[in-house]
């Protein structure tokens, strides 16, 4: 993308990385204004990164990058997030006032606008093409034929009178207009015999000021609010647009698409690379992991002088075999095997006791019952 250079924004995020995570903790700021002003420069400079990264996003079309440059979004968006949190916290407003860090990094308000990526929509379009069939349908089957609307033939009297009255009130309303222009004229005239230009104060120009910029940016609101209805009426301008800009955005369309056909490819080589490898190396990492579970039990059953029990599913299963385990954590489930073996060993032994003690009981009472008997007999 010629707009965006991922070197500058990696290094943008390399720099703001180092100066919110400095090598050496830092005495925490008390002073509440220069606080505010690094929250301002990191927000403002995060603002940048996400613009960057927002159209890195939208225009690159290789697969991979793509998932890389996704993420590095996503967290950039949260930071913003965060930072604006922050910055409401401590200020208590939500309207804040950041000219002096806009002027030290040469920016414009525009710069601070953040778009919403365009990912948003483009990644719903399904869903959304979805929608607007159903909703076509469901339109269709509620339509009514609609009946010609009986109108009575006009006279070529009647029409020319008709046409003569309307261009009548259209000239009417153009020496009206005419006239109250002329009018506004003299009295902007009048007003500037009996004023005196030199005598303006800070009070009138910053009132003339105000009165320029509130009345440019209603001008442009008003515009983008028409063009957004005649665009949802189906209604757009006739403004020829800059040619330049016609084959920038064509060029933007066609990276789009080229997008798609990419992922496309990319899902199609994830699927044949995956069977290719459970053919070709498919049976050797079976036989390689089949001997490695039984190099475990045997491990085990040299440790523990017994064959453990298999993972469960819930604990992860096999997988819990293959994990690659620090010399710690070795030492400590050894530890634990032991343990668990001394325990049963233990349990037995008083389960044999028990048997051996009620086992001598019984053969005392048997004694007994026998002598008592014996002495009857007497």
């Amino acid at each position: 993308v010629s707009q965006v250079s991922p070197l500058a924004t990696g290094l943008g995020l390399s720099s703001l990385l180092s100066e919110e995570v400095p090598p050496e903790s830092s005495r925490p700021e008390r002073d509440r204004v220069v606080f505010f002003q690094r929250l301002a420069s990191l927000y403002v400079r995060y603002t940048q990164i996400f613009r960057r990264l927002e159209e890195a996003y939208d225009q690159i079309a290789h697969p991979q990058k793509r998932r890389l440059i996704r993420g590095l979004l996503d967290a950039t968006m949260g930071r913003v997030l965060e930072l604006k949190n922050e910055m409401v916290e401590k200020e208590f407003s939500e309207f804040h006032y950041m000219d002096d860090v806009i002027l030290d990094l040469k920016l414009t308000p525009e710069d601070l606008e953040i778009p919403i990526p365009r990912y948003f929509l483009s990644e719903q379009s399904k869903v959304q093409r979805d929608r607007q069939q159903m909703l076509s349908r469901i339109l269709d089957l509620m339509a009514t034929a609609e009946k010609p609307k009986v109108c009575r033939a006009l006279s070529l009297e009647e029409a020319v009178k008709m046409i003569q009255v309307t261009e009548r009130a259209r000239q009417g309303r153009l020496r009206a207009k005419f006239m109250r222009e002329i009018q506004r004229d003299e009295e902007r005239q009048k007003r500037a015999k009996h004023q005196d230009l030199s005598v303006a104060n800070t009070d009138q120009a910053a009132v003339r000021i105000q009165k320029v910029w509130k009345g440019f940016i209603q001008r442009k609101k008003t515009k983008q609010e028409r063009e957004e209805e005649m665009i949802f009426l189906g209604m757009p301008g006739l403004s020829q647009p800059c040619p330049a800009a016609v084959l920038a955005e064509a060029n933007k369309a066609r990276r789009r698409a080229r997008q798609e056909e990419h992922e496309e490819d990319f899902q199609k080589a994830l699927v044949f690379i995956t069977s290719s490898l459970r053919e070709t190396e498919g049976p050797d990492m079976r036989e390689t992991m089949k001997d490695q579970i039984r190099q475990w039990f045997i491990e085990c059953h040299d440790a523990t002088g017994s064959f453990p029990d298999y993972p469960e599913e819930e604990d992860g299963g096999s997988a819990l075999i293959f994990a690659a385990k620090t010399p710690q954590q070795v030492d400590l489930i050894m530890f634990i095997s032991l343990k668990l073996m001394e325990e049963l060993k233990a349990e037995e032994e008083e389960e044999a006791n028990k048997k051996t003690g009620g086992k001598e009981q019984t053969k005392d009472k048997r004694k007994g019952q026998e002598a008592e008997e014996v002495c009857a007999h007497q």
